[in-house]
């Protein structure tokens, strides 16, 4: 356990799109000014709507739909919500999605096949035991040999 006085580590930053797009820009822009229509303790300055952008855009670049990132960013919100600003930044960041799994994440490995050894049916005796060809049981091969042995 850290004492008290230790450091807290630092916080991860606000996640950032790989190209932060004009339509980008836009949708994150109305779905942050539009958050108070929604949640009123959600008003956030101009200032913090342009430093949360890049966050919004983060997610509707991994394919959130703008209710999605709403409905996370509003519900079950502490009463009152004395900052929204870094309540906001905080969702944003912490509960990001991951990224969707492309085409060739979704197909499955190839199936490792093991060689499976055929039945065969004994020359000798007709009992059925596994062997890559033709031919006698254990126990047919242990009376041939014996025999052949004695002879």
């Amino acid at each position: 356990m850290p004492p008290p006085t230790a450091p807290k580590p630092p916080r991860p930053p606000l996640p950032r799109p790989r190209e932060l797009t004009p339509e980008l820009e836009r949708v994150s822009t109305a779905l942050l000014s539009d958050l108070r229509h929604h949640a009123p303790q959600f008003t956030l300055s101009e200032e913090h709507v342009r430093e949360l952008v890049p966050g919004v855009a983060a997610w509707l670049e991994r394919d959130a739909h703008p209710d999605t990132i709403r409905h996370t960013l509003t519900t079950n919100a502490p009463e009152p919500v004395n900052y929204p600003y870094q309540f906001v930044k905080h969702r944003l960041t912490v509960l990001l999605p991951p990224p969707l799994p492309g085409a060739h994440d979704l197909t499955p490995p190839p199936a490792r096949r093991n060689p499976v050894t055929p039945f065969q049916t004994c020359d000798g005796c007709e009992r059925a035991f596994r062997a890559p060809a033709p031919g006698h049981c254990r126990d047919c091969r242990n009376e041939v040999a014996y025999t052949q042995a004695a002879a």
